[in-house]
């Protein structure tokens, strides 16, 4: 490194950086910074790319953490980097772009040095190699005390991040500050412990950074809502004093102008690690109530923009104002995104004016199709992401307008549903399609309770505003019941065959009896949302009426069952019923005649037969430690999509090797 072109081949032989980690004494005013900040250099934007960067510098990284103590080279270089920052907003103003570029490259230096140090380190410990100064006391500037040094770091990136503009000399600046902090932040994803005890994370939850948490938050989703793409490349040669005609190469780190290099990372590099900073922020210090997280309640009281309603003066949680119309499009056009979907989580179950403004919205299937696609296309998911999908329908289904208007909307053509050709079906209807796709798939290969539970809420709580079912739908929905009929029977059979055979069997019988209680749950759960669709609408629903005559033997052997024929007796009404009208028309009735029996029936049937049941009404909450899955399910999304590498023999927090974590 220095003022010419560096690769990462060369780096452990660069004598810039032999210097940098030897015992020589290098004061913040020392011109060798001048130099060792004027480098070029293609930062790596994949993960591979990142770890061979950390391999390489691995010689150099052995050298910096046996000398620190005697140089004090790492403070001082922080201390480089706070003072490029104070120049910012000027430089930037005059387009004079030295510190934005020697900035941008001491912290890219500085980031890098925190990220080997945290793998290796308790985070105490890499706090005192960040703010221990030279050996001799002759050496340090006069009046420096670093013991507040990694705060005024922490509190100069948030700093930088909402004061100084972006624009196309500044973005890679934006970038490895925002990057930088999601890095400081990582000492829990190598370590066990309470997340705020954590000295960066006090630093940011009640330190001087926590000052600007409500701009912050609404500047991390303003890069997130713009999706900025790196600027061109600029082939004009030097742009900055002559001193490296790769500038520009370094300010878009190797993401343009290389068709190769530009498919590695995502479209907005800056867009990506926004939100990632976002959730850590926002997910991180909940449980304890010593801490306010300033971020988590910024986020969750945002306000719509265009809202006439101001907030009120007693309120003691600081909000700021946010185009909520671009915040939705942005998050329906990114939800195969895993960390896409737990931010409208976030919001949709503790914001409440953003989920207002989402339940007002006439065009409620950008944000559903989407989610339904990631449901229907379950094996490529993670099963994180499958969970976060269900939660966010089973949150909208609480709402009985969203419950309506869904089988309002008209779909065609809905290209990726490729089970069966439907031409024309509303949204409500695909929902149920794809809900009850979820529930079988999860019966055969991830046999999840909770995941059964909450689509089977979600399809309850929608259940009494069931209109006009789809044939399709219709049979799907019955035909849901059947699998578990049957699955029922055979494991009842089985129970009643281990009473006769060896003693050895007895070890399954537990298991058998929970299956079964499980399974009863769930038929019992199918029975309620078919007597609250027959209950409520039945009059709207004739094809829905049309299968259940058809497949009314699936019926008879519960309608006694003890532990089903409370459900099942409004349903034995409305086909009794209907099977007596059947009776007095032609011997062998065709199809025409019976849905011709089915319209007028349900019209007569009197109201009074059916017996009275409470509206289906489930309401999602969180569970009692949610830092529990919420944490780990964070650093799980900064491993897989920030671009960094992340040894995975150091990880703690999660079990890399698996998708989920």
């Amino acid at each position: 490194m220095g003022a010419g072109s560096s690769s990462i081949s060369g780096l452990s032989s660069n004598e810039y950086l032999q210097r940098f980690v030897s015992p020589e004494i290098i004061t913040p005013n020392d011109p060798f910074w001048n130099q060792v900040l004027s480098f070029t250099f293609s930062v790596p934007n994949s993960s591979s790319d990142y770890r061979l960067l950390e391999e390489s510098l691995t010689p150099l990284y052995q050298e910096l953490v046996k000398n620190y103590a005697t140089s004090g080279n790492v403070a001082s270089l922080i201390h480089v980097f706070l003072s490029r920052a104070t120049e910012l907003k000027a430089s930037t103003q005059c387009e004079n772009n030295v510190f934005t570029w020697q900035a941008y490259n001491a912290l890219f230096i500085i980031r890098c040095i925190c990220k080997l140090l945290l793998q290796h380190l308790p985070e105490s410990d890499v706090i005192e190699v960040l703010q221990t100064g030279p050996a001799s006391a002759s050496e340090s500037v006069a009046g420096d005390d670093n013991s507040t040094l990694v705060e005024e770091l922490v509190t100069s990136l948030v700093e930088v991040i909402v004061d100084v503009p972006l624009v196309d000399l500044t973005y890679a600046l934006h970038h490895e500050a925002t990057t930088a902090l999601i890095v400081l932040t990582s000492a829990l994803v190598f370590s066990s412990g309470d997340v705020c005890h954590l000295a960066v994370f006090k630093m940011l939850m009640t330190g001087r950074a926590s000052i600007h948490a409500c701009l912050f938050v609404k500047t991390l989703l303003k890069r997130f809502m713009a999706q900025d793409k790196p600027p061109a490349k600029n082939e004009g040669g030097s742009v900055v004093l002559g001193l490296a005609s790769g500038l520009w190469n370094v300010l878009t780190f190797g993401l343009v102008g290389s068709e190769e290099t530009t498919k590695k990372g995502p479209e907005s590099p800056l867009a990506t690690q926004s939100i990632l900073l976002l959730l850590v922020l926002a997910n991180h210090c909940t449980a304890d109530r010593n801490i306010r997280n300033p971020y988590r309640q910024a986020l969750l009281h945002a306000q719509n923009f265009h809202d006439p309603a101001e907030s009120t003066p007693t309120q003691a949680v600081a909000t700021f104002k946010l185009e909520f119309a671009t915040l939705y499009k942005t998050l329906y056009t990114h939800l195969q995104e895993d960390q896409t979907t737990l931010v409208l989580y976030l919001l949709l179950h503790k914001n409440e004016d953003f989920r207002t403004y989402v339940l007002s919205r006439t065009d409620m299937e950008n944000l559903i199709l989407p989610i339904l696609r990631t449901l229907y296309h379950a094996p490529d998911s993670t099963s994180h992401h499958i969970y976060m999908s269900l939660i966010i329908l089973l949150i909208l289904s609480e709402d009985d307008s969203f419950n309506k208007t869904i089988h309002d909307i008209p779909l065609k053509n809905i290209t990726w549903y490729t089970e069966r050709l439907i031409s024309d079906i509303s949204l409500g209807g695909l929902l149920i399609l794809v809900v009850i796709r979820t529930i079988t798939y999860n019966m055969t290969k991830m046999r999840d309770k909770y995941l059964h539970t909450n689509c089977l809420a979600a399809l309850a709580n929608m259940s009494s505003q069931f209109r006009s079912l789809h044939p399709y739908v219709s049979q799907r929905l019955v035909s849901l019941f059947e699998t578990l009929a049957k699955r029922h029977a055979r494991l009842c059979e089985s129970l009643r065959q281990a009473d006769y055979m060896y003693e050895d069997s007895e070890n399954d019988i537990p298991d058998a009896l929970s299956d079964v209680s499980v399974l009863e749950e769930v038929l019992r759960m199918v029975l309620e949302i078919l007597n609250s669709v027959l209950t409520h609408q039945l009059s709207h629903n004739h094809n829905l009426v049309y299968t259940l005559l058809y497949k009314r033997h699936l019926f008879i052997p519960f309608s006694t069952h003890p532990n089903f024929q409370d459900v099942t007796q409004n349903i034995d009404v409305v086909l009794s019923y209907l099977m007596g009208r059947l009776e007095t028309t032609k011997r062998d009735p065709g199809v025409q005649d019976v849905q011709e029996v089915i319209q007028q029936g349900v019209l007569h049937l009197p109201k009074d037969r059916l017996k009275k049941f409470p509206e289906l009404k489930f309401k999602y909450v969180e569970e009692n430690e949610p830092e529990e899955f919420f944490i780990p399910y964070v650093w799980t999304l900064v491993y897989q999509s920030s671009g960094l590498y992340w040894n995975p023999e150091s990880i703690c927090i999660f079990d890399p090797s698996q998708p989920d974590g």
